[in-house]
């Protein structure tokens, strides 16, 4: 017994030492100067240049901090403009046959961050790389090939160079885009091109070239860059070669804490602006404790907070002291995300029926407490183009209020009339529908009687992340609520991790062939939409693009994938009122197949210590941009 006391004894004491040495390695982390940064979102730790693989808000967060060399790129407001810092001149000029070439000449003296000076080339082999068909072999989506001339036939083997990008000097390079791509209504994005090291991406054993004809990639295998791939996108080491304000120097997989440091070789960006800021720190924010581990110093500054209860929490911490904070309107919503082919939410009804079973406005209500309401479609209030159509969608948009005997009618006229016998539907029952075999699928939960009738329940498979607010008020107001289960549904939680919810919604083979399966009918997330925002090929009819992990509502609309590919790539640059137009039609269009149940679109609030000055942050102007511009008081 005194051994087992003593033992004890030692065992507390470790533990209270433990807690002691955590909370003065939180203090210190957070002391004046430095930005620990707490991410909601869980960082993945890929570090690809860009989003080929995942593309979470942390990861675009982290790849925007460290790449920061683009032809082109977006001010404050949203706005593409030319970069000066990385570009001497550009054009843009339309050709004869309908195609449009950009040719940019890129300033000289810039260099990566090991101080390897940076050319056209390196400009370019992104492009060429896109084009080809190893991308697809390893599993990284892109449609550029569809986009430069010259493209689909590099793509396709038919090719041996991409004939539309071409290395013209050191310095100059030029881009010429199909002439099905032009007009293009972001067609200064044509031109986002970014500085990437191909030796560091891809080896030593591939090289940049143009013989005169076009670029290709000599020597380019999966075989010869796969290995070097796989280790640079999850490489945090010294070796790591970008080009931005900040370098990544350590990523902590366990803790998922990724650590940066200011780039000295950095020129500045678009305006010319350098940080001063010399370390920033992102670390995980959990949404149960975040406001204990901002009190004890475990991170400093905590970015576009959303639930309204931790908005309330934050400005009483402000209020207290030592923070200081910005509000400012969302360009993106949060969302149920269906996929809409297997399952009851292939039927247009059964969505709109899930919309009028949850009380959007008392959900929308809870949850931003003042700071948001319900939206009604793919957009957020922080949205030049939303706050233009305010009235016209007021008047033209189905709200899907709260409406269960509605919801009912809905079903019934869809024909879940049934219970699993097959006898008429009565109180009590999961409702069933008749289909067909193509309809029935390989879905987990259909009914096959004795005469052959497949029989449909109306069980929904719901896959949503750990901790998450929004996950606990959907399962206690819609999963849970007595009006589900009166309307003859079932709704079923699956809870998982932030990354392999990405994978299901993906239907990510890569990361094992039990994603590649259609297993969940709705995903609880949310978007928000960049200054380019474009929904061509989210809703594409094309399986190859589908494969690539195009249109992951699997929603095949021929009217949708019209709209929102004629929005863009039918209206030319200096034509907002068309595109404007076509907009609220693609909206009102999507409003009536409700591939999401829109929740709700909220204000931001970002808090931060009270010796940063100079953090300005806005709709499209996030912290990898803001964070540029801010000095540390003295």
């Amino acid at each position: 017994m005194k051994k087992l006391l003593s033992m004890l004894l030692a065992i507390a004491m470790l533990a209270s030492m433990s807690a002691m040495a955590f909370a003065e390695e939180a203090t210190s982390a957070a002391e004046k100067g430095t930005i620990i940064y707490g991410s909601t979102t869980e960082v993945s730790g890929d570090f690809a240049p860009t989003s080929w693989w995942t593309n979470n808000a942390s990861d675009k967060m982290l790849r925007d901090l460290s790449n920061d060399y683009f032809v082109t790129t977006s001010d404050q407001g949203g706005q593409y403009v030319v970069n000066e810092t990385v570009v001497a001149s550009m054009d843009g000029v339309v050709n004869d046959d309908g195609t449009k070439t950009f040719t940019i000449t890129i300033n000289e003296g810039l260099v990566y961050n090991n101080g390897e000076p940076i050319t056209a080339k390196d400009f370019l082999w992104i492009p060429v790389f896109e084009c080809s068909k190893v991308t697809a072999d390893l599993g990284i989506s892109s449609t550029s090939y569809m986009t430069y001339v010259g493209g689909q036939d590099y793509y396709d083997g038919k090719a041996s160079v991409v004939s539309g990008v071409r290395l013209i000097d050191d310095y100059t390079l030029s881009i010429t885009i199909v002439a099905d791509k032009i007009p293009y209504y972001f067609d200064m994005a044509y031109a986002a091109l970014g500085a990437f090291d191909i030796h560091y991406w891809l080896g030593d054993a591939v090289e940049l070239k143009d013989d005169g004809e076009g670029c290709y990639i000599e020597g380019l295998t999966k075989e010869a860059v796969e290995k070097q791939l796989e280790y640079a996108r999850f490489n945090a080491g010294e070796d790591r070669v970008s080009a931005g304000p900040y370098n990544l120097v350590a990523f902590d997989k366990g803790a998922l804490q990724a650590t940066f440091v200011l780039n000295e070789n950095y020129a500045g960006n678009f305006e010319g602006q350098k940080p001063s800021v010399e370390k920033i720190v992102v670390v995980r924010a959990e949404d149960a404790t975040w406001a204990d581990q901002i009190k004890t110093g475990a991170f400093n500054f905590y970015d576009t907070i959303t639930d309204g209860s931790h908005i309330n929490t934050a400005l009483d911490i402000v209020e207290e002291g030592g923070f200081d904070y910005v509000t400012f309107d969302r360009a993106g919503y949060g969302a149920m995300f269906f996929q809409c082919d297997f399952g009851p939410t292939q039927f247009t009804a059964v969505r709109q029926a899930v919309a009028m079973l949850l009380d959007r406005n008392e959900f929308a209500n809870t949850f931003c407490q003042g700071w948001g309401g319900v939206v009604n479609g793919p957009y957020g209030t922080g949205q030049g183009e939303y706050q233009a159509a305010e009235e016209w969608f007021e008047e033209n948009l189905n709200t899907y209020d709260y409406n269960p005997q509605g919801a009912v009618d809905l079903l019934v006229a869809d024909g879940w009339i049934y219970d699993e016998t097959g006898a008429d539907w009565t109180e009590g029952h999961i409702r069933h529908k008749k289909v067909t075999a193509e309809e029935a699928g390989t879905y987990q939960h259909n009914v096959t009687l004795e005469d052959g009738t497949i029989l449909m329940p109306l069980i929904i498979e719901w896959c949503s992340s750990e901790g998450n607010t929004v996950s606990e008020l959907l399962n206690v107001m819609l999963a849970q609520g007595e009006q589900t289960a009166a309307a003859g549904m079932k709704i079923n939680q699956n809870v998982v991790t932030f990354t392999e919810l990405l994978n299901y919604y993906y239907r990510d083979s890569s990361q094992g062939d039990k994603y590649a399966v259609p297993t969940y009918g709705v995903f609880n997330l949310a978007s928000n939409f960049p200054a380019a925002y474009s929904p061509a090929y989210e809703w594409t009819l094309d399986p190859d693009l589908v494969a690539l992990g195009y249109n992951t509502n699997f929603l095949f609309d021929e009217v949708l994938d019209w709209l929102s590919m004629t929005m863009v790539y039918g209206v030319s640059s200096d034509d907002p009122d068309t595109y404007q137009i076509l907009w609220q039609q693609y909206i009102k269009y999507w409003n009536e197949l409700l591939p999401n149940i829109p929740l709700y679109s909220n204000v931001y609030v970002t808090m931060f210590p009270d010796w940063l000055e100079g953090y300005e942050q806005g709709s499209y102007w996030g912290f990898e941009k803001a964070i540029v511009y801010c000095t540390i008081a003295e």
